[in-house]
C-alpha cells in the first residue's frame, strides 16, 4: 500500500510490521506443509473469548528496558515493561466494562458474546507493531495448512497517541480492519483515502487548534510562544494553530518542537522559553513530551508563564506533582468531557479485580494459549487506588467505541429481540467498516454517538483551569466549553471570573510584543519583526488614532491630543465678525452718500450746474452707484446657490450700468464741445434718446454674457478643504472661469474706453471740466481693478471675498467722489458759482 506521505520512521515501522506478517506465512515442507508462527506467539495482557472478539492496544506501561530500530530494519523487542501508566490502564478497564455490560444486555447482541484481547505496547511504537500483528494473526502456534484466513478480531480499539494510531491504521488498512481511536486527534487521520477504515470517538485537531487561537485572541494575547511534539500529532496540530493564529492577528515569537527521545532538543526549547519575552506558551504536546518539558522547566526554575494546553495533557494526572504547580498553575486548555457513566466507577475500583483480573503463570513446556502474569504483576498494586476515577475523561470515548462496534455487529447479524442474532452470518471486517459509517445511537448518559464523513465525532470540549484547592490539592476546574455543533455565536463560552491565573493571581496576564499605542499615536511596524511588534509614532495633522493611524473624514480634523476627530472650523465672511461689520458700514455709508447726492441734485435740478452736467445721466449714474454699493452685501454671509449666482451677476451688470452712464457723460462732454463750434449740428445725433439707447445697449451686452454664464456653468457654493487643512472655507466657485473673466473683461473694456475719451476731453474749457473728474474717476477705477487681480488670486479664504468687496467699494467711492464731490461743493458751499452768467462769463473772459 502507498507510503509516499509517511515519515521515515512510520515507513520503517510499517515495513517491520510487514516483516512480522511474513513470519506467519506457510513454510511448505515436502513432508508436512504447515502454517505456523516462526517465533513465540505474543499473548494479550488481558483477554476473554467470545463469539466475536474486539482487540485493544494501549500503553499500559510507559517504558521498556530496551528496543531500537536499526538501518537494517531489525529491532530488539523489549525485555520488560516498566512504570505503569494508570490512565491507559483505566482505558483497558473501561473496554472490559463496556464489553461486560453489552454481554449482559438483552437488547444489544442478545445471544452473542463479545470477547476481547487487550495488548500492552509499553509506550513503544515498535512494540505496538508486534501487538497489531498478534491481533491480526491470533496467538495459535499452528494454523493448519493455509495462512489465508479470517482476522482474529473484528475491530481494534486504540491507540491513544496519533503517531502510534497512524502506524496501526496503515498496517491494518490493507486488511480493511476497522480501527477506532479514543484520543488520536491528528487532522491527518481525517483522510478517507489514506485511512478508509479509521474511526474515532473524538474530534480532530482541526477544531481544537482553531479554538486555541480563539482562546488566545479572546484574552488579548498577541505575542505567544509555541511548543509541540515532533510527531504527526504535534506537527499537524501546530500547523493548524499557526495558520488560525495568523488569521486572528496573533503573533508567534517562536515555534519549537522536540521528540521524547531527543533530550538535547528539549534543552534547546527550555533555553528559548527562558530567553523569550512572550508570557503565554501554547503547548501542543503529547502528555509524555509535556512531562519531559515540565521536569526541565521545574529544574531550571522557569515559572510565571501562562500555559495553554491541549486535551492530551491538560487533565493528565501524571503531571500533577508536588513541584508541577509552580510551572503549570493557572494553565488553561481544552479537555474531553468527563465520562459520567453509571456503574463504571464501581467496576473500575472493585468488580474488575474480583471478576476479570486473573493471573496465571504460563506453562513453559506447552505453547497452548493461556493467561499470563508476565508484565501484569505490578498492576495488582493499583487495586485499591481510586483517586483518579472522578476525573476520568477519555474513558467515555472507549465506552462509545465499544458500543459503536456492538451496534454495527447488531446490524450485520440482523439481531432482533425475539429471535436473537443470526450466528450463521460470517462477519467480515469490510462489513464492520461499512456498518460503522451508519451507526447512530444514544448511550445511557444521553449522549448521541455517530461518525461524520471523516470518521470523527463532533467537537465538544471543556475549558479547564489548573487551580489549587483550599486543602492544597490540584484540580482541573471547568471554566467554559466549546461545542462545534452549536451556532457560531454560541460555540465558545468562558467564565473569566472563575479563572485562576499563574501565581494564584486574579489579574489577567499580559503578553504583547509592544504595548498599545496611546491615543494620538499610531503603529509603525518594526523592520524584520512580526506585525505585533511596532513603534508608536505621533499622528500627523488631520489624523487620529486609538490603535492605528486613521485619517479624519474630509470635514473633520484631529484635536490637540490627536485622539478624536472634531468638526473643522467653517470660515466665511459673516455679518457678525468685525471685518464684515466694517465692510457693511462702508457699504451703507456709500449708499447714504449716494442717496444724499441724489437728493441734493434733485433739489437743485433746475440750477445751471445740474443742467450743464446732463441731469438725466447723473441721476441714472447715482442709481447705478447705489446698486454697486448694495451688491457688495451679496458677498457677505454663508454662500448659497442663489447668493453665488446673484453676487457675480449683480456686480457685473451694475458696474456696466455705472460705466455706461459715465461713458455716456464723457461722450456728451465731447459732443457738447463740438456743438459750440460754428455750424456744428452734432448734438442732434447724441441727444437724450441716443444716450439712453447707448446705456441700454452697453448694459444689454453684459446681461447676455451673464445669462450665458448662468446657463452653461453657473457659480456654485464650494467647501474648500484644500487651502487650509484645519478649516473649511465656504466660497463661491466660479463655475465657468471664462464667464467670470468675460464679465470682468467687459467692464474693464468699457472703463478703458471711458478713460481714453475722458483723457482726450481733459483740456476743454472750464465750464465743461467734468471730463477731468471722469478722467480721475476712471484712473482710480482702473487702478483698483488692476491691483484687484493679484490680490484676489493670492488672498486666502474669506479675505478673497473681502478683497473683492473692497474693490467694489473703492471703485464706487472713486466714481462718486471724483464726479459728484466738486459739484456738491459748489451747490452747497459756493452757490454763487451755480449761475449761467458765471459759466458764460468764464467763456467771455477767455
Amino acid at each position: 500500500f502507498p507510503i509516499r506521505k509517511m515519515s521515515l520512521l512510520t515507513a520503517r515501522l510499517v515495513y517491520v510490521g510487514l516483516l512480522l506478517a511474513f513470519e506467519t506465512l506457510a513454510v511448505e515442507e515436502k513432508d508436512a506443509p504447515l502454517c505456523q508462527i516462526l517465533e513465540s506467539p505474543e499473548f494479550p495482557l488481558l483477554s476473554k473469548e467470545g463469539d466475536v472478539v474486539i482487540g485493544g492496544a494501549f500503553s499500559i506501561h510507559k517504558k521498556h528496558s530496551n528496543g531500537f530500530l536499526t538501518d537494517e530494519h531489525m529491532f530488539a523487542l523489549p525485555s520488560s515493561c516498566l512504570s505503569t501508566n494508570l490512565r491507559e490502564f483505566r482505558f483497558a478497564q473501561t473496554m472490559i466494562f463496556a464489553v461486560k455490560e453489552i454481554n449482559k444486555s438483552k437488547f444489544l447482541l442478545p445471544n452473542v458474546t463479545i470477547g476481547y484481547r487487550i495488548y500492552d505496547n509499553c509506550g513503544s511504537t515498535l512494540s505496538s507493531m508486534r501487538a497489531v500483528m498478534a491481533l491480526l494473526n491470533g496467538d495459535e502456534w499452528t494454523l493448519e495448512k493455509s495462512c489465508s484466513g479470517q482476522s482474529a478480531v473484528s475491530a481494534i480499539i486504540g491507540e491513544s497517541e496519533s503517531s502510534s494510531t497512524i502506524v496501526l491504521s496503515r498496517t491494518t488498512g490493507p486488511f480493511k480492519i476497522p480501527v477506532i481511536s479514543h484520543s488520536a486527534t491528528c487532522e491527518c487521520l481525517s483522510s478517507r483515502k489514506e485511512y478508509p477504515s479509521f474511526f474515532r470517538t473524538i474530534a480532530s485537531d482541526l477544531h481544537q487548534s482553531r479554538a486555541l487561537a480563539q482562546l488566545v485572541k479572546h484574552f488579548g494575547w498577541t505575542w505567544v510562544g509555541a511548543v509541540n511534539s515532533d510527531s504527526d500529532y504535534g506537527n499537524n496540530g501546530m500547523a493548524i494553530f499557526l495558520a488560525a493564529a495568523q488569521e486572528e492577528g496573533v503573533c508567534v515569537e517562536y515555534s519549537e518542537k522536540f521528540h521524547r527521545a531527543e533530550p538535547q532538543k528539549l534543552l534547546k526549547v527550555v533555553e528559548v522559553i527562558r530567553k523569550s519575552t512572550a508570557r503565554v506558551i501554547v503547548g501542543f504536546l503529547a502528555h509524555v513530551e509535556m512531562n519531559n518539558l515540565l521536569e526541565q522547566l521545574s529544574l531550571h526554575n522557569i515559572t510565571g508563564r501562562q500555559f495553554i494546553g491541549v486535551e492530551a495533557w491538560i487533565t493528565a494526572d501524571s503531571l500533577v506533582t508536588p513541584t508541577s504547580f509552580r510551572v503549570l498553575g493557572g494553565s488553561l486548555g481544552f479537555a474531553v468531557q468527563k465520562a459520567n457513566i453509571s456503574g463504571m466507577d464501581g467496576f473500575l475500583t472493585k468488580d474488575f479485580w474480583e471478576t476479570e483480573f486473573q493471573c496465571e503463570e504460563a506453562i513453559d513446556d506447552t505453547m497452548a494459549k493461556t493467561a499470563t502474569c508476565t508484565g501484569s504483576q505490578d498492576l495488582i498494586k493499583l487495586k485499591d487506588y481510586n483517586d483518579d476515577v472522578a476525573e476520568l475523561r477519555y474513558s467515555a470515548n472507549i465506552y462509545k467505541a465499544i458500543y459503536a462496534v456492538a451496534h454495527s455487529l447488531h446490524n450485520i447479524l440482523k439481531c432482533s429481540d425475539n429471535q436473537g442474532c443470526d450466528k450463521t452470518v460470517k462477519v467480515t471486517p469490510e462489513q464492520v467498516v461499512e456498518s460503522l459509517k451508519q451507526v447512530n445511537f444514544t448511550i445511557k448518559n444521553g449522549e448521541q454517538v455517530w461518525f461524520d464523513g471523516s470518521g470523527a465525532a463532533t467537537a465538544k470540549y471543556e475549558v479547564v483551569n489548573w487551580q489549587r484547592g483550599s486543602d492544597g490539592s490540584i484540580h482541573f476546574e471547568p471554566v467554559g466549553y466549546y461545542d462545534a455543533s452549536l451556532p457560531p455565536g454560541q460555540m465558545f463560552v468562558l467564565r473569566t471570573e472563575a479563572i485562576m491565573w499563574p501565581g494564584g493571581s486574579k489579574e489577567l496576564p499580559v503578553s504583547v510584543c509592544s504595548d498599545s499605542c496611546h491615543p494620538g499615536t499610531f503603529k509603525v511596524l518594526q523592520k524584520g519583526k512580526p506585525v505585533c511588534c511596532y513603534d508608536c509614532i505621533p499622528c500627523t495633522d488631520g489624523e487620529i488614532s486609538n490603535s492605528t493611524g486613521t485619517k479624519c473624514p474630509e470635514e473633520y480634523w484631529s484635536n490637540q491630543n490627536r485622539d478624536a476627530c472634531v468638526l473643522k472650523t467653517v470660515e466665511f465672511l459673516s455679518y457678525t465678525e468685525v471685518m464684515g461689520q466694517v465692510l457693511v458700514f462702508f457699504t451703507l455709508f456709500g449708499v447714504f452718500l449716494t442717496i444724499t447726492v441724489g437728493i441734493l441734485f434733485l433739489i437743485h435740478k433746475d440750477t445751471p450746474l445740474v443742467k450743464a452736467n446732463n441731469s438725466e445721466l447723473s441721476f441714472l449714474l447715482l442709481f447705478s452707484l447705489t446698486l454697486c454699493f448694495l451688491c457688495s452685501l451679496t458677498f457677505i454671509g454663508r454662500p448659497s446657490e442663489w447668493s453665488c449666482m446673484l453676487r457675480h451677476t449683480a456686480f457685473g451688470i451694475t458696474f456696466v450700468l455705472c460705466i455706461s452712464c459715465t461713458l455716456g457723460k464723457t461722450i456728451v462732454v465731447l459732443m457738447a464741445f463740438r456743438a459750440t463750434l460754428p455750424g456744428s449740428n452734432v448734438m442732434k445725433w447724441f441727444g437724450p434718446a441716443q444716450q439712453r439707447v447707448s446705456v441700454l445697449a452697453f448694459t444689454l451686452i453684459q446681461i447676455i454674457i451673464c445669462i450665458l454664464w448662468l446657463t452653461i456653468n453657473p457659480p456654485f457654493p464650494l467647501k474648500n478643504t484644500k487651502y487650509d487643512k484645519e478649516k473649511i472655507i465656504l466660497e463661491c466657485a466660479l463655475g465657468s472661469a471664462v464667464g467670470f473673466w468675460a464679465v470682468l473683461g467687459y467692464i474693464g473694456l468699457l472703463a478703458l474706453l471711458c478713460f481714453v475719451l475722458a483723457f482726450l476731453a481733459r483740456k476743454l474749457p472750464d465750464n465743461f471740466n467734468e471730463a477731468k473728474c471722469i478722467t480721475f474717476s476712471m484712473l482710480i477705477f482702473c487702478a483698483v481693478w488692476i491691483t484687484f487681480i493679484p490680490a484676489y488670486v493670492s488672498s486666502p479664504g474669506k479675505f478673497t471675498v473681502a478683497v473683492e468687496i473692497f474693490a467694489i467699494l473703492a471703485s464706487s467711492y472713486g466714481l462718486l467722489l471724483c464726479i459728484f464731490a466738486p459739484k456738491c461743493f459748489i451747490i452747497v458751499f459756493k452757490p454763487e458759482l451755480n449761475t449761467r452768467k458765471h459759466l458764460m462769463g468764464k467763456i467771455q473772459s477767455e
